[in-house]
């Protein structure tokens, strides 16, 4: 299998991106240590959502976890060796494991994936759904998904994913003026709301972190570097919001996330993948201004 990396056929009429489901949508209701495997990438934010929960959750020995290589070409995610090989099969592509469990599939290989070694099949590679499995799975940590707060939690998702996790895609690959000039106006007023919401409360929902927070973190980590020069997102940076970037240090400095951050293969991904956006494919040094481990001053009484 190939996978065309044109982002043409994810765009409309009138030019606006639109994201390819995801093909693979079963629950595992629990797991056993080594039968569920983890196909994910640090320069992804889908697949980083899944790591930190994986983290926070103590499965680092339950799930095992396979990295792609952060640069992507028009055979998809792939396999180099080293650091970034596939664990069980040694395959040399993502695609393998797409061509394992559908052969007629399609689309666009994407990652994070949920392996069953037992039934030597994919089971699920929607991120949303992936969090709530670990989350389930995983017996340390803090619940993610609440159930007094699932509502709430939903409802905050859904603001989020649509005009900022995907929202800086919109705007990055939009195809008319049109399209990203409205993609750009959701995503800036969206911040404006977080940066009110959070300038009175200390997370998302509530006080205490859940999933909403980790799903708009793996974004916010990524904006200042990647999504301000790379998608045109350039209204206002990450550091311009100061309760957002308090909040994003915050969440940065828990224990286990940081490891989980590597700017280095988020940086060579976007700017070396998308050649429409970057041909030259020259990486960025910056910024040079954030500094990731000073206080945050969070815990002060809002």
């Amino acid at each position: 299998m190939t996978e065309s990396f044109s982002i043409d056929r994810e765009a409309d009429a009138a030019g606006r991106f639109a994201r390819q489901a995801s093909a693979f949508r079963d629950w595992a209701a629990e797991t056993a240590p080594g039968r569920h495997h983890l196909y994910a990438s640090y320069a992804c934010p889908w697949a980083h959502r899944t790591l930190i929960v994986r983290r926070l959750k103590g499965l680092e020995d339950v799930v095992g976890v396979s990295f792609v290589h952060p640069f992507r070409d028009e055979r998809g995610w792939a396999f180099p060796g080293g650091e970034h090989r596939d664990e069980l099969h040694d395959w040399d592509f993502l695609a393998d494991a797409y061509d394992a469990t559908d052969p007629t599939f399609e689309g666009r290989v994407t990652v994070p994936v949920v392996w069953d070694r037992d039934e030597r099949r994919i089971v699920n590679n929607e991120s949303a759904d992936i969090v709530r499995m670990l989350n389930a799975w995983g017996a340390e940590g803090p619940d993610l998904y609440p159930e007094g707060l699932r509502d709430e939690i939903d409802a905050v998702n859904e603001l989020v994913y649509a005009n900022v996790n995907d929202g800086v895609y919109r705007t990055g690959f939009a195809k008319s003026q049109e399209a990203y000039e409205e993609s750009f106006s959701a995503l800036f007023a969206t911040l404006a709301e977080l940066e009110e919401r959070l300038g009175s409360q200390r997370y998302l929902v509530g006080d205490r972190i859940t999933e909403a927070d980790w799903r708009l973190f793996t974004t916010l980590v990524r904006f200042d570097a990647v999504y301000y020069v790379h998608f045109r997102c350039n209204g206002r940076r990450l550091v311009d919001h100061p309760s957002l970037w308090a909040y994003a240090r915050e969440l940065y400095q828990v224990p286990g996330v940081a490891e989980t951050v590597r700017f280095d293969e988020i940086k060579r991904h976007y700017y070396t993948t998308h050649d429409m956006l970057n041909p030259k494919r020259i990486v960025p040094a910056g910024p040079l201004d954030m500094d990731w481990d000073a206080p945050h001053g969070r815990g002060r009484a809002r």
